[in-house]
């Protein structure tokens, strides 16, 4: 079964805009991962300053190539050579199997 990882980040209001487009340009990088399923970043409504980043991956392996590779790459940040600095404050990782699913009936 496939597994789930959310990213639980702590972004300060100030921020959400900076964070939504940092997402919508990274244009791809995960999707063309071996093993990847899904993507969705979720933004708060309201009662909470954190946003979730939702990704599916056929198995732990496939999420570990991606991060050694591809996310190493585009997560580097901290305002360090050119870079600009994390839109979230916090950040923690979740990770979840999924053990049952549905689908809409056609």
């Amino acid at each position: 079964m496939s597994i789930v990882k959310i990213n639980v980040l702590t972004v300060p209001e100030e921020q959400r805009e900076t964070l939504e487009k940092r997402f919508a340009a990274r244009a791809g990088t995960v999707e063309n991962s071996d093993g990847f399923e899904w993507f969705e970043l979720l933004r708060p409504v309201e009662g909470t300053d954190t946003y979730l980043v939702y990704t599916r991956w056929r198995g732990e392996e496939d999420f570990q190539k991606w991060m050694s590779g591809m996310a190493q790459a585009s997560h580097g940040g901290g305002g360090e050579q050119g870079r600009p600095r994390p839109a979230a404050s916090g950040s923690t990782l979740w990770t979840f199997e999924v053990v049952q699913q549905a689908a809409p009936k056609q």
